[in-house]
């Protein structure tokens, strides 16, 4: 389905629980593609969250395959690309999740460690995607706006999802805030760096 030589496009959605980015980014591929990948990388492990991706799969018309992709994503990426137009990550901050919790406590604590597992799976994705030839809609969660975690680990998790929030607005062409369930488009709205 892509076309040689052609590089994907990014756009990025953000904003925090509940806030509506899902949708939006739902609707936004339904309008912009024809043949739409939907990346999963959400693990059901309990009730909470079995019922949450059975919301989402609801939501999502039949016509769009699902790839399972809590680890490796880079890979799904490709693999859908090479059918489909338009593919739906959803999402950045579990992804980042998933990898987090397949470490070992020892390597959680060397925190220069997890920021580069974080910078280089951020820049996998990113090549993924901008090799695709698709364009691909990446859904993820603004977790630092509220308070400063407790913990160490929390806090790290914080940080790397805020890092890896900002490289993909920098790659991408239009980055999407949602707020009660309305999108702005930031990157109209953002000032040219110093």
């Amino acid at each position: 389905m892509t076309e040689a030589g052609r590089e994907g496009r990014l756009v990025l959605v953000t904003g925090g629980a509940r806030s509506g980015k899902s949708s939006f980014a739902e609707q936004y591929v339904a309008s912009h593609g024809t043949k739409i990948a939907y990346i999963a990388t959400a693990q059901i492990f309990d009730d909470e969250m079995r019922y949450r991706v059975k919301l989402h799969r609801e939501r999502r018309p039949a016509s769009w395959q699902t790839y399972e992709a809590p680890l490796s994503a880079e890979t799904a990426i490709a693999e859908a690309a090479k059918t489909h137009d338009t593919l739906l990550f959803d999402c950045l901050t579990v992804y980042l999740s998933n990898l987090l919790c397949q470490l070992p406590e020892e390597q959680l604590r060397d925190e220069a460690a997890v920021y580069r597992l974080a910078q280089d799976a951020a820049a996998k994705l990113i090549a993924a995607a901008q090799a695709s030839g698709a364009l691909c809609v990446f859904v993820t969660n603004e977790v630092g706006a509220g308070i400063v975690p407790e913990n160490a680990l929390a806090r790290l998790y914080r940080d790397i999802a805020g890092l890896t929030n900002q490289a993909f607005a920098r790659a991408a062409e239009a980055v999407y805030l949602t707020v009660s369930g309305m999108a702005i488009n930031l990157k109209k709205l953002a000032e040219e760096p110093l």
